[in-house]
């Protein structure tokens, strides 16, 4: 998950909301824990709808597990962990892609 926000998370909060985020997206994607990654950037200047309120984007990369039931069980995840930091659900977008294994490198070789 790479995600931005305007929100400012603090950094015990940060730290937190990477955990959490961290464990959603395994249990949401069926995926080991230990091969996911979490990227967030608060305090962003960001517009969403012309408001400057409180929104967040995201994207998702996977190999595989990318699909209507799983993607709307993170991004329902995702939107209850930000909503401690006051970002509704309606000023969150994220986006998800399923990446070819040739077109992901790790542990200096692709999958």
């Amino acid at each position: 998950l790479v995600l931005h926000t305007n929100a400012r998370l603090g950094d015990e909060g940060k730290a937190a909301f990477m955990r959490a985020a961290s464990s959603a997206i395994a249990q949401a994607l069926s995926k080991p824990e230990s091969f996911v990654a979490v990227c967030v950037h608060d305090g962003a200047a960001m517009l969403f709808g012309g408001s400057d309120a409180p929104a967040a984007v995201g994207c998702v990369y996977s190999l595989g597990s990318i699909c209507q039931e799983n993607n709307a069980a993170l991004t329902a995840a995702i939107s209850d962990l930000l909503a401690e930091y006051e970002v509704r659900p309606e000023r969150i977008y994220i986006n998800f892609f399923d990446v070819p294994r040739e077109n992901c490198g790790w542990s200096g070789r692709t999958f």
